[in-house]
């Protein structure tokens, strides 16, 4: 391209010299040289076409819609990258892969599955997930979900957008080629995949975390949970649990004098409340909804192929650009531009990063509270556990010593960005969403009913 455009400034000098000094070219001659510069000009624009359209038709081709919000996303991965990542992840593959993460605080301690905490955890994420089924097909499952009592906790209208497999952008590029082509054996279609359950489980014993995170992708427990015991123990200290009582059992007289000497008493552990179990519910519906909405995909496609990707191709361009000045000082400009790229990508990518999950992690406590109504929980509880999770987390902020790291991108994002009352806000606005809907289909069944009396 440098040459290009030099050789056309060559060109028009040459015929502005002649003119200026008396030897002009004759006609021929000028609309021969104007000719060739304008086809090295064309020559030009091809060249920068064929690269932006390309980069913009693979863009275009990755696009889809965020099963039940309808947020258009960009997920730059083959079906067959999508269904290789789940192949590796399925089985014990995501316990290895999630071990290999929790040893870079060094060797994590797992709460059996024997343990009252784990079983306690394991039915609640089970009673979550048998609901995933429900979502691909709510106009008939609950079709009549605005016919509540005002005592009953608020149901969801049925999504616009069902989780089923939606293809994609690329899938209409290829069905439109078909149909031009009128090929009589079309290719079969490769839709983005919806994972479902089971979802794997893992409870880390680490007084001092009181989290938990979701990681995976793919069906066979390809995706699942980590809960770390902090959380429990602080769920648990919140309200005084009930003890379970020891069952009684029907005792014979010799069970009554000897049974003491041959057997050991049964072990007791506190049973939780509901309301316990309704926060534990809350947290683990807001990780099942980032595995659920393919969120890791999501993710691992901005941070590892589109902003570095796009990072590259900036930086080869200015580097073409700066292909004169190269020449002259040597290869110092040009190291200095790739120098330059690397650190700008990596600026970027925890931007994108930040700006990815903020919008997921909205997206996912709206998510959750469609979850958890139909599990049988107040959606409402949501708003409550995740406002005086971010008073905790506002306390301990204070307390915490600034970081220097990522100085650029708090100045960039702000030092105070309001993410958890964006959260809490996202999810108010949804349940009132809901209400409008109730309100609207119950007035319009009750129009239609009148209508059928008449």
């Amino acid at each position: 391209m440098p040459v290009i455009v030099l050789t056309n400034a060559k060109s028009r000098r040459k015929l502005k010299c002649a003119a200026l000094y008396g030897a002009p070219k004759s006609e021929e001659t000028v609309a021969r040289v104007m000719k060739q510069i304008r086809n090295r000009k064309y020559f030009l624009y091809l060249l920068l076409l064929v690269p932006s359209a390309l980069f913009w038709g693979t863009i275009v081709a990755s696009l889809e819609q965020t099963p039940l919000t309808g947020r258009w996303r960009m997920i730059i991965l083959s079906p067959e990258e999508e269904e290789e990542i789940a192949k590796q992840l399925a089985g014990p593959g995501w316990y290895s892969a999630v071990g290999d993460i929790l040893a870079h605080d060094g060797p994590p301690k797992i709460i059996p599955n024997t343990d009252w905490r784990y079983a306690w955890v394991n039915s609640t994420l089970r009673k979550l997930e048998v609901t995933i089924p429900v979502l691909t097909s709510e106009p008939t499952s609950y079709e009549c979900w605005f016919d509540e009592t005002q005592d009953h906790p608020p149901m969801p209208p049925p999504a616009s957008f069902p989780l089923r497999p939606r293809p994609r952008a690329s899938e209409y590029i290829r069905r439109m080629c078909e149909s031009i082509t009128e090929r009589k054996s079309p290719i079969p279609r490769m839709p983005h995949s919806i994972p479902g359950p089971p979802y794997s489980l893992l409870i880390v014993d680490k007084a001092d975390a009181s989290n938990a995170f979701s990681y995976g992708f793919g069906p066979d427990g390809g995706g699942g949970i980590v809960v770390y015991s902090g959380f429990l123990d602080e769920v648990l200290a919140r309200t005084p649990m009930n003890e379970c009582p020891p069952k009684e059992e029907n005792k014979t007289w010799f069970s009554t004098l000897f049974g003491g000497l041959f057997s050991s008493p049964p072990p007791r552990h506190p049973t939780p409340t509901p309301e316990q179990t309704s926060e534990l519910a809350i947290l683990l519906a807001h990780e099942l909804s980032h595995l659920v909405l393919s969120h890791h995909l999501e993710s691992l496609s901005s941070t590892t192929v589109i902003v570095p990707g796009t990072i590259s191709i900036l930086t080869d361009v200015v580097r073409v650009v700066l292909f004169p000045l190269t020449m002259l000082f040597g290869p110092f400009v040009n190291d200095a531009v790739a120098q330059i790229g690397k650190v700008g990508s990596g600026e970027l990518v925890k931007v994108g990063e930040l700006c990815t999950s903020v919008h997921q992690e909205i997206e996912a406590d709206v998510v959750s509270a469609r979850l958890l109504a139909h599990a049988g929980f107040d959606a409402r509880d949501a708003v409550k556990f995740w406002q005086v999770r971010s008073e905790e987390l506002a306390t301990c902020s204070k307390n915490a010593e600034p970081r220097p790291k990522d100085h650029l991108v708090r100045r960039i994002m702000g030092s105070t960005h309001p993410v958890n009352e964006l959260r809490i806000k996202a999810l108010r606005d949804e349940l009132s969403r809901w209400e409008t809907e109730r309100q609207l289909a119950l007035s319009k069944s009750l129009i239609s009913a009148g209508k059928t009396a008449t």
